[in-house]
């Protein structure tokens, strides 16, 4: 890994993108997995970026500025992806269009946006763990999101190919494209904090609380409106226990 904040940022991007096209290329090597298949994986992503949030987010960005400036990080990160989301016309393949009226955009231009606002704060978090210093945290933090990331990349493109938007090669790209934000990312959160230290706990807090508001506002409902939420609970909770216990193991 290089000695520099950004260019370790960029590593990391690299990753994580990397592990994102993996899962999304699976659409054309297996079948259609079932949709509590699917709900489960996704479920348990999120299990992976709760326990990211406060573990390599949230609390060292409290060690590092205090609790006011982390807190008000997390709730301002929160407040920007509701603003996107009420602002920029987006399509989830199960909640439907939202966003200002996005009727003239193409529902595969919708449906990528959506992802893309999923995924940018993923590589803001990486890229600003390795920007403060801490590379403990950024690293298992990039474990954490890359991991998460195949399934993800996987659930994305089969999300895709069901939506009906191509055949499996084009579903594979639409997958791919959708996590490419995650690299641009982490290289401006890793130069940001890197060049302007005083926002350290700030941006740390701001990528946990954007990850946390993708959590519940996005990937926790979509797992649960088909009847397999109780499968994608196991899958949040497993995530969960896997992330605490790289973060003990790797401590």
């Amino acid at each position: 890994m290089p000695a520099h904040p950004v260019a370790q940022g960029l590593v990391a991007g690299v990753f994580i993108v990397a592990l994102n096209m993996a899962g999304a290329l699976l659409v054309l090597l297996v079948r259609q997995p079932s949709e509590r298949m699917l709900d489960t994986l996704l479920g348990f992503a999120a299990g992976v970026m709760l326990a990211a949030s406060f573990t390599s987010l949230i609390l060292p960005a409290i060690e590092r500025g205090g609790v006011f400036p982390a807190l008000f990080g997390v709730a301002l990160g929160a407040l920007a992806m509701d603003a996107a989301d009420h602002l920029i016309p987006h399509q989830h393949p199960v909640i439907g269009r939202e966003g200002v009226d996005g009727r003239r955009l193409r529902a595969v231009l919708l449906f990528v946006i959506a992802i893309t606002l999923h995924n940018a704060p993923e590589g803001l978090a990486v890229g600003v763990a390795f920007g403060g210093g801490h590379f403990r945290e950024g690293a298992l933090l990039t474990l954490a999101i890359g991991a998460q990331n195949i399934p993800e990349g996987m659930a994305v493109a089969f999300a895709a190919l069901a939506a009906g938007f191509g055949k499996r090669f084009y579903a594979a790209f639409v997958g791919v494209r959708s996590g490419l934000v995650e690299l641009p990312m982490a290289v401006l959160g890793a130069a940001l904090v890197y060049y302007v230290a005083p926002l350290v706990p700030y941006a740390m807090g701001f990528a946990a609380g954007a990850m946390l508001y993708i959590i519940s506002d996005e990937i926790v409902p979509e797992t649960h409106r088909k009847g397999h939420e109780r499968w994608a609970t196991f899958g949040l909770m497993a995530g969960l226990i896997v992330m605490l216990y790289l973060d003990v193991v790797l401590g």
